[in-house]
């Protein structure tokens, strides 16, 4: 498409026939057939060429330009129009003004100032070719502007992909965590509790072992489905099974019966901090009681244990991001005398006060209006 210019070339050969003649009309048309081949052959070269190699192209079309006055005179600033586009594409920016207008000024004056030509200023104007040159240069520059735009848009797409990607892997990478550090820990604590019942009552080893073999078949599916991003984390789902966790660790479980309390919008988030939050117990904490408190927009999981440092791990991290993602904050820390305190809120400007831990089957003498009933 860059060659289509050169259609422009029959003036100038028109001009050719018309004040030439023999020799000289042929070294006119030679010039005209010359100045094409290497028009073409640029467009090839200099897109890959050196600034040596470049202004040597440039200064052969100018030889060209001036070889051809004496027999295509006026029209042969035509040939300024290519010199035009050649200049704005390499230099783009101001610096090719003083070159264009230098172009248009010779476009204008010089074939007035060769009197044997007999042009007059007039001619020289309706000649078109001092206009065209400027014009032309404005065109070819928002065309680079509409190119290097594209470009852009191109590159900036690019990196959106890669980001989402990047974003993709970060997601896949926290929901095996938390899916299988949740499941594997109830795994392995019921595969122990298995092998410590083998003698003791086979019946109800058995029993833990066709559990652990439901949860591993639970697990490869919560697997397949947070890498299809179809799973489904539900707070009620979360607490039954982190009640059945507990219990299998011998930990004195204090959660709620229901999840109506909290608003059905954050009952996935909420999910996800319950099974963080007891799985950290199970792992870390060598707590013997563990209890679960829920208001619409709040969580708080406490334990007895040893107040290990668990806040530094993926999974807590994973957390973090999703509870910032759904504009809430997450706190933890040790409690005194002992245990360890998660609390996650979407209302930090509600704190949520904390209540002493119950054993499993007794409540508490005073229950808040915001706190659900224990098992």
């Amino acid at each position: 498409m860059a060659s289509i210019p050169l259609v422009y070339l029959v003036f100038l050969g028109s001009s050719v026939y018309e004040n030439s003649r023999g020799a000289g009309e042929v070294a006119g048309f030679a010039i005209i057939v010359v100045f094409a081949a290497c028009w073409i052959a640029a467009l090839v070269v200099l897109p890959c060429a050196t600034p040596l190699q470049f202004w040597l192209v440039y200064a052969l079309f100018v030889a060209l330009l001036a070889a051809e006055l004496p027999f295509g005179r006026a029209a042969s600033f035509v040939l300024a129009v290519y010199i035009t586009i050649l200049t704005v594409v390499r230099l783009r920016d101001r610096r090719s003004v003083p070159i264009v207008f230098l172009l248009a000024w010779a476009a204008l004056v010089l074939p007035v100032a060769i009197g044997s030509w007999h042009v007059s200023l007039a001619q020289s104007v309706e000649d078109v070719t001092p206009v065209a040159i400027p014009v032309v240069a404005v065109i070819t520059f928002a065309m680079m502007q509409v190119m290097q735009g594209n470009t852009a848009l191109a590159e900036a797409r690019a990196e959106l992909a890669r980001l989402a990607a990047e974003n993709e892997r970060i997601r896949i990478g926290r929901d095996l965590h938390d899916l299988l550090g949740h499941s594997l820990t109830t795994i392995t604590v019921k595969a122990g509790l298995a092998a410590r019942l083998g003698t003791a009552d086979p019946a109800r080893a058995i029993e833990e072992i066709a559990t652990v073999e439901k949860l591993a078949r639970r697990s490869l599916a919560d697997v397949r489905a947070a890498v299809s991003n179809c799973r489904d984390v539900t707070l009620a789902g979360e607490l039954a099974s982190g009640r059945e966790l507990l219990r299998a660790a011998g930990v004195t479980a204090d959660l709620p019966r229901a999840a109506d309390v909290v608003d059905p919008a954050h009952h996935e988030l909420f999910g996800w901090v319950v099974r963080e939050g007891l799985t950290n117990v199970v792992r870390h904490a060598h707590a013997s009681t563990c209890a679960v408190r829920l208001t619409s927009d709040s969580v708080e999981i406490t334990d007895d244990g040893i107040g290990a440092v668990a806040a530094v791990g993926n999974g807590l991290s994973g957390l973090r991001e999703r509870v910032a993602a759904a504009g809430g904050v997450v706190e933890g820390g040790p409690r005194q005398p002992s245990g360890w305190r998660l609390y996650v809120s979407l209302a930090p400007e509600k704190p949520l006060p904390e209540k002493p831990l119950a054993p499993e089957g007794s409540l508490p003498t005073a229950v808040p209006a915001t706190t659900v009933g224990s098992t």
